[in-house]
């Protein structure tokens, strides 16, 4: 007869465990973050494999050609973002001039108004400059970390490309003959939901920048197309990448025009580009196949960047949709499914419970129980 532990033993065993795992995934992040970008590029990289195994050409040579491509394709990206920054860099001096000037008439304004002293100011800002050391140490940390990424990648998808059919007959193997049919549905949709995901933020990134680009032009900020292009990247990152995304073109346009109305028009030609995005792009391109609530995805976010860093925060929304489709495919995870979800039931169960309740009603309980139910 199998051994049943109390609940509280059984929670505290889940607990530690995951801990244990979250804990591992930050010690190994320079070897996982790779594996991880190259595992979802593989996915989206299959078909076209596939297409060109289908027209007689070797294994090996399809996945070449494949990576090819991709590489040609982020590489043109790069040139286009290095050349847009070299014209930036060009007007460094006279930027920097500017903004010391702005910077300098600031801390003026604060001492006239506030009787904030100008030496109090410089010696906060030292205060914070120190404070920051530690973060910009962590940022240098990241961008080595991004080269490694860059470096090691190509190998990864190369590998598991090539491995492809003795992963899928492991993944097969490792479970039990009677749940094969189970365990192909997860495969099948957690590769459709990959994807999905990966094309359609493409997409919407190329629209997303066209937009910015365009508003910004038409505002006469200088760098549009570099503003735009860096908003849409960083646009990836659901929710803090939009603020950062709107901050930049606002500063840029603080130190090169006078006056504010060229920020306010900033700030209300990007709320209108991210309406559009929240409310036609994302649900007709992006559209993923699995949904995942609001609040599920700003919580693994947050902690994707605490763990993973920026790489965490971008790889944590194709993560928690991988886990909905499994635990939606597990009887005993199922609840957990549906937590993840975005469909929001009539009722909760503690509601039909609390109806078997009978008996005279007190004025507090009438006036409870007159307000909508939680």
């Amino acid at each position: 007869m199998e051994k049943k532990y109390p609940f509280y033993i059984r929670s505290t065993v889940t607990l530690f465990g995951i801990m244990l795992f979250v804990y591992l995934l930050f010690v190994v992040k320079s070897i996982m973050i790779p594996l991880a970008f190259a595992l979802m590029i593989s996915i989206l990289l299959n078909p076209l494999v596939n297409k060109l195994e289908q027209k007689k050409i070797p294994k090996i040579l399809s996945i070449i050609i494949a990576l090819l491509l991709t590489i040609l394709a982020v590489a043109g990206v790069m040139f286009f973002i290095s050349s847009q920054m070299v014209k930036f860099s060009d007007n460094m001096p006279m930027l920097e001039k500017k903004f010391s000037e702005l910077f300098g008439s600031l801390q003026l304004w604060l001492q006239q108004n506030y009787s904030f002293a100008i030496a109090k100011q410089n010696q906060m800002l030292a205060e914070a400059g120190n404070s920051l050391k530690p973060l910009v140490a962590q940022t240098l940390g990241t961008v080595l970390g991004t080269f490694s990424i860059v470096f090691l990648l190509p190998v990864y998808i190369f590998l598991i490309l090539f491995y492809k059919k003795l992963i899928l007959n492991f993944l097969y193997e490792v479970f039990s003959e009677r749940n094969s049919k189970q365990v192909g549905d997860v495969l099948d949709q957690t590769k459709s939901a990959i994807q999905s995901y990966m094309i359609g933020l493409l997409l919407e990134a190329i629209i997303v920048a066209i937009l910015n680009s365009v508003a910004l032009l038409i505002l006469g900020v200088e760098y549009a197309i570099l503003l735009g292009v860096i908003g849409a990247i960083l646009n990836v990152l659901p929710y803090i990448g939009g603020i950062v995304a709107i901050a930049l073109p606002i500063i840029i346009a603080t130190i090169t025009k006078d006056g504010f109305s060229t920020q306010i028009l900033i700030l209300v030609a990007y709320m209108v580009i991210q309406f559009i995005d929240n409310n036609i792009l994302v649900p007709r391109i992006v559209s993923s196949k699995v949904k995942i609530n609001a609040l599920v995805s700003l919580v693994i976010i947050l902690l994707g960047g605490a763990v993973w860093g920026l790489s965490g925060m971008f790889l944590s929304i194709p993560f928690i949709a991988v886990l909905k489709i499994v635990f939606d495919r597990v009887d005993e995870l199922k609840p957990w499914g549906k937590l993840l979800g975005d469909e929001i039931p009539m009722y909760h169960k503690g509601q039909l419970w609390s109806r078997r309740k009978r008996g005279k009603k007190s004025l507090s309980e009438k006036i409870t129980s007159s307000t909508p139910p939680s």
